[in-house]
């Protein structure tokens, strides 16, 4: 046996939460990270130092914050085979797509920088997940009369849309604008590919299913109308006790991914479905 002591150094990114400590246990690992069987060995705090016993084996050692985000938000470390003991430090990092995750000091191997570089892709899919899911506005019973509105184009951060005047520019946290008639609201959301490394080379098909991943919508699959791509998605909201249909549109334009979403209640899917496919095609990028 011998010893592997890891401190994390003290920062004020995460500060109020314990990293967890898992080694790799192909017997009896309970817990699956990056798809490896996995077993706790501790936790650490905000500054703290902790030594813990292992074998002379090789295994990788893996920091996480929790298990919800565990696939994405971690950090792993090749424990060498051998007989000396190991220390090993480092401090979480500040960068919300990767849930500010715990980074080893040091050289970094290739596989733990694809690690990370997927981490924070996962994480920043999930980021724009949370912002999927979450966002709803409360329509009024009224109903609009499509038929007898004109058009009106709206400009924001260089994407251009033709909607009608029913509809009013609203804004919404974490969205980049945000669109509502009385019937349907309209959500869209601007990912720069400076977003992290290599994000502009992904294709729209790629993108998609990133976000479809991020959401765990295992019955979801991608459509096409023309040019576009799009999915759909429901949603329950408790508070106003009404379904949401969704129609996640995605685009790429020249700098970024956008993720634009219509949204109408499930008893309006069928009326507005064909005049939502009609104003996601006037979408245009500068």
């Amino acid at each position: 046996m011998r010893n592997l002591t890891v401190l994390r150094r003290k920062r004020f990114v995460g500060s109020m939460c314990k990293m967890k400590l898992y080694v790799e246990n192909p017997v009896s690992g309970d817990t699956m990270i990056n798809n490896v069987p996995c077993s706790k060995i501790g936790d650490l705090k905000n500054g703290e130092q902790k030594t813990f016993q292992i074998g002379d084996n090789t295994f990788k050692l893996f920091v996480i914050s929790d298990k919800l985000t565990k696939n994405y938000c971690n950090e792993f470390y090749q424990i060498p085979a051998g007989q000396e003991d190991v220390f090993l430090s480092g401090q979480n990092e500040y960068n919300p797509a990767s849930g500010n995750a715990f980074r080893f000091d040091g050289f970094a191997s290739d596989e733990v920088l694809a690690n990370r570089k997927r981490g924070s892709r996962i994480g920043l899919i999930v980021l724009i997940a949370s912002v999927l899911i979450g966002a709803i506005v409360g329509f009024t019973v009224a109903h609009s009369f499509i038929n007898g509105s004109k058009d009106k184009t709206f400009t924001v951060k260089g994407m251009t849309i033709t909607l009608t005047d029913d509809f009013q520019k609203t804004t919404y946290k974490n969205y980049t604008a945000g669109f509502q008639s009385n019937d349907v609201g309209i959500l869209a959301l601007k990912e720069p590919f400076s977003s992290f490394d290599g994000f502009e080379d992904y294709t729209l098909k790629e993108y998609a299913k990133l976000v479809i991943e991020a959401n765990s919508f295992d019955d979801t699959e991608l459509k096409s109308a023309g040019d576009l791509l799009y999915f759909e998605h429901e949603f329950y909201n408790s508070e106003y006790s009404t379904k949401y249909h969704y129609y996640d549109f995605v685009y790429k334009s020249n700098d970024s991914f956008w993720l634009i979403q219509f949204f109408t209640t499930k008893q309006n899917q069928d009326k507005y479905e064909k005049q939502i496919i009609s104003w996601a095609k006037s979408v245009e990028f500068e």
